[in-house]
């Protein structure tokens, strides 16, 4: 018990007393993602902490048992605790303010919330480094080199940030395009949406 107050109380920083991330973040995994930042950034430990939630999020993608462990409410708290110790430190080398994390949404019950940490911490840091992310969707793959640094170019026209350009295929737009600047701003060019207009204008009452 007294282990699992020491977890919380690490995530329970007074307000002013936290070092704010560079954008407004809200909501509970707000509150741990500002806290995760405020405590990464005393200790000098930004990069490394990204670093261990990227190899987190990848390990609950990709290692289903990891993941069903990891969300089983029918594993005691302290037993859980225990192991993810071992595997974070062992298995994935983290640090201790990851660890503390993870620890502590199991013991106030909060880790369905850990996807959306880990989400928004990554996002924090590449702000913080004037980077954005860009998804790019299209019915078919790109597979044109030249066609890709033109769309490249013309991205780069709508924002001073350093792009990190994601490629999708979503067959369902049909044509065009979609384009997702980091769930900030959305530009939708796609065959899908002007055959919805258009329906949408036909069925308008006369």
């Amino acid at each position: 018990m007294l282990r699992g107050l020491v977890l919380a109380r690490s995530f329970s920083t007074p307000a002013s007393a936290l070092v704010k991330p560079p954008v407004g973040l809200f909501g509970v995994e707000g509150r741990y993602t500002t806290a995760l930042y405020s405590a990464a950034s005393k200790n000098k430990k930004l990069d490394a902490v990204e670093k261990d939630l990227r190899k987190v999020s990848a390990a609950l993608e990709n290692d289903i048992k990891f993941k069903e462990f990891l969300y089983n409410p029918l594993v005691q708290k302290n037993l859980k605790n225990e192991i993810l110790n071992q595997t974070l430190t062992g298995k994935l080398g983290a640090t201790d303010l990851t660890v503390n994390l993870i620890q502590a949404m199991v013991e106030n019950g909060r880790v369905k919330y850990l996807p959306a940490v880990i989400k928004q911490y990554i996002r924090v840091m590449e702000v913080s480094r004037g980077e954005l992310e860009v998804t790019v969707i299209t019915a078919k793959p790109l597979t044109e080199e030249a066609v890709k640094k033109e769309l490249e170019g013309a991205l780069k026209g709508f924002t001073k940030n350093t792009l990190k350009i994601k490629m999708s295929v979503d067959p369902s737009i049909i044509g065009g395009l979609i384009v997702d600047f980091g769930g900030e701003h959305y530009i939708d060019m796609s065959i899908r949406s002007k055959i919805k207009l258009y329906t949408d204008l036909v069925q308008q009452p006369v």
